[in-house]
C-alpha cells in the first residue's frame, strides 16, 4: 500500500516536472518570437536612410516614393515604397500637421497603438486609410520633423509602416488633392498627426474645462452664449450634420467627445475638430462663429 503511494506520489513529481518543462519552453519560445519581431523590427530601422530637407532638395527619382502613387492609392509597388518624406506643414485649417512629399496629409487612428507601435487598420479600412510604407533600405526624408520622432513598424501584411511618436501614420482616400484635410475626425477616431505624434486640430482644453475623456466621437453638444458654459444655452444632438438655431451666438460649449465645428450652415466654411467642453471658444478663434455642427 506505502509502495503505490510511492509510486503515485512520483509519477505525479514527474508529470508536474514535465508540464512546467513545456511550460517554460512555450513561454520561452513566446519571449523568442516577440524578441526576433522587435529585433526585426529594429534592424528594418537602422537599415533606413534618413536625409534631412525634402526629396526635391536631395534630388530623388520622379515617380518614385510619395510621387508615385496616384491620389488616394495606396503605395504598393517597389517604387512607391523607395522614400517617404515628413514635413512639417500647414494644411486647411491644420498648423502644424505632416504632410508627405507630394503635399498630402498625414493622420493617425485612435484605434492604433503608440507603445508598442501597432496598426489595426487592415484590409478594407488600409484601402480608405492607405498606410504611409516604405521599403528596407529605403529613404525618409524629415523636413521640421525631429528625426527620434520617426520609426517603423511590420504591419500584418509584412510592409514596415512609418510611425510619429510612436502612432502609424496614414493618408486618406478621398484627400484627392495636396493640402485637403477631408479625414480631420472622420468617426471621432481619425486626426492629423502633428509632428511630434499629437492630434492635429484638437484642442486640449486641460484645466480650463476639457473632460480629457478620449475620443470618441460625441452625439451631442450644448452651445452656450456666454463663455463658462453660461446662459443662454441650446442643445444639439443626432448624427452627421446638424444647424445651429440661434448661429454665430456660442461663446463656450459641452462635449462629451469629438465633433466638428462649422462656421456656416450645413456643415460649410471655416472648421475645427474640437474634443470635450471649450470654456471660452474665443481661445479656439471660433467665438460667436458656430452656424453648424458635425457628429460622427
Amino acid at each position: 500500500m506505502i509502495r503505490n503511494r510511492i509510486a503515485a506520489l512520483a509519477a505525479t513529481a514527474v508529470a508536474a516536472s514535465l508540464l512546467l518543462t513545456a511550460c517554460n519552453a512555450t513561454d520561452q519560445a513566446a519571449g523568442a518570437a516577440a524578441s526576433a519581431a522587435k529585433d526585426g523590427v529594429s534592424t528594418a530601422l537602422q537599415s533606413l536612410h534618413f536625409n534631412s530637407g525634402t526629396a526635391k532638395q536631395n534630388n530623388a527619382t520622379p515617380k518614385t516614393g510619395d510621387w508615385a502613387p496616384a491620389a488616394g492609392k495606396p503605395a504598393v509597388t517597389p517604387a512607391a515604397k523607395k522614400w517617404v518624406q515628413l514635413s512639417a506643414a500647414k494644411a486647411g485649417n491644420l498648423n502644424p500637421v505632416v504632410v508627405n512629399g507630394a503635399g498630402f496629409t498625414l493622420y493617425r487612428f485612435d484605434k492604433d497603438t503608440a507603445n508598442p507601435s501597432k496598426s489595426n487598420c487592415n484590409d478594407a479600412c488600409a484601402t480608405t486609410w492607405p498606410p504611409v510604407v516604405v521599403a528596407p533600405g529605403g529613404k525618409i526624408f524629415i523636413d521640421g520633423v525631429d528625426k527620434s520622432a520617426v520609426g517603423v513598424v511590420k504591419r500584418d501584411d509584412g510592409n514596415l509602416q512609418v510611425t510619429i511618436g510612436g502612432w502609424p501614420v496614414y493618408r486618406f482616400s478621398k484627400d484627392l488633392k495636396p493640402g485637403d484635410t477631408n479625414g480631420q475626425g472622420v468617426g471621432g477616431t481619425w486626426f492629423g498627426v502633428t509632428p511630434d505624434g499629437k492630434k492635429a486640430g484638437v484642442q486640449d482644453q486641460g484645466g480650463t474645462g476639457g473632460t480629457g475623456t478620449g475620443t470618441a466621437a460625441a452625439t451631442s453638444v450644448v452651445l452656450s452664449d456666454e463663455t463658462n458654459f453660461g446662459d443662454p444655452s441650446e442643445g444639439l444632438a443626432g448624427s452627421g450634420c446638424q444647424n445651429v438655431a440661434r448661429d454665430d451666438a456660442a461663446s463656450s460649449l459641452r462635449a462629451s467627445g469629438a465633433l466638428k465645428i462649422w462656421s456656416e450652415k450645413n456643415c460649410k466654411g471655416e472648421s475645427k475638430v474640437v474634443q470635450g467642453d471649450i470654456a471660452d471658444l474665443a481661445s479656439i478663434g471660433f467665438d460667436n462663429k458656430i452656424s453648424s455642427v458635425f457628429f460622427g
